[in-house]
């Protein structure tokens, strides 16, 4: 888990250039997401021609030719696009890929830069075929979409601007301005932790760093790996305090196709059981965190999944 390998990420950090920062613009065209780590993908498994069923999503996204993923493209470690190469990189991304992968045989991607308040309505009008993108799951959001996995966890952690005193853990945020994004599982949090907190919500995490930057908040609230890798880019920022809440991350499906939530879901356990899901982690969250790739989440271990 990222939270107990704190101190040796901080530390490792220093010494990793990850660029640009992490968000959704949901008016982004699409971008081609293209292999990267040619090895990796290549021991990634393809799914037996019995199992892509005659009208299912696996059949039409296979005569496609590629897999529509709803993503970011200025997540650190999860789903960022070089400015150099113009890949797609990061532990979200090369996990898209590798589906894409399984279905197709050839990780052949297009990312939907989407928002946190849009991924429903990409799934439910067929925009998308997945969602990879930090996406929490929670009974409530199971009412509007389906989850394969969890495929990662995680948890919320705070940030504030270095030499913030006062701000330690989440009970410390009442009476103060704090930095959510917009219809993420960071604003329930706050609410029950810190009643008394005044909330402020951006569209996405570059506006959240610039609030919080500018002053516009006490505190911002976010995923640990995401804050982690905000404050190597940003030594003016820095992250407090220890997790205080436990994230499990879905791959999110159309609501009521159980025929693909199945298929993924037995492509996550094949990915697990071959080692590619501990070795995409190294290859991205694992740069900043020291260690041993964490161990999977159970898939349907979790309310809503």
């Amino acid at each position: 888990m990222v939270s107990m390998k704190r101190m040796a990420a901080v530390a490792a950090v220093s010494m990793i250039g990850l660029s640009a920062c992490s968000g959704t613009d949901s008016g982004s065209p699409a971008v081609p997401g293209e292999a990267k780590g040619g090895d990796l993908l290549a021991k990634a498994p393809v799914a037996a021609a019995a199992d892509i069923l005659p009208g299912s999503t696996m059949e039409k996204i296979k005569q496609r030719g590629e897999l529509i993923v709803g993503g970011s493209l200025d997540a650190p470690l999860l789903s960022q696009q070089n400015p150099t190469t113009g890949e797609v990189e990061g532990f979200d991304a090369d996990m898209g890929k590798a589906l894409a992968k399984y279905i197709i045989g050839e990780p052949k991607v297009k990312i939907v830069n989407s928002a946190s308040e849009t991924r429903e309505a990409l799934l439910s009008n067929g925009t998308v075929d997945v969602v990879f993108q930090t996406y929490t799951i929670t009974p409530e959001r199971a009412e509007q979409v389906a989850f394969a996995g969890p495929y990662y966890s995680s948890g919320l952690t705070l940030a504030v601007r270095k030499g913030t005193s006062g701000i330690a853990k989440p009970e410390d945020l009442n009476g103060k301005t704090v930095i959510a994004g917009a219809n993420t599982p960071a604003i329930p949090a706050i609410k029950k932790l810190a009643p008394q907190a005044k909330i402020v919500t951006f569209g996405s995490d570059p506006e959240c760093m610039q609030a919080l930057k500018q002053e516009r908040g006490d505190a911002y609230v976010q995923d640990e790996t995401l804050l982690i890798a905000n404050a190597q880019k940003d030594p003016s920022i820095q992250v407090v305090g220890q997790p205080f809440t436990t994230d499990p991350y879905g791959i999110g499906l159309k609501h009521g196709d159980d025929q693909f939530k199945k298929f993924v879901n037995d492509w996550l356990k094949k990915t697990q059981a071959a080692g590619l899901w501990q070795q995409t982690w190294k290859n991205s969250i694992g740069t900043v965190v020291q260690g041993e790739a964490p161990a999977p989440p159970q898939i349907g271990s979790v309310p809503g999944s």
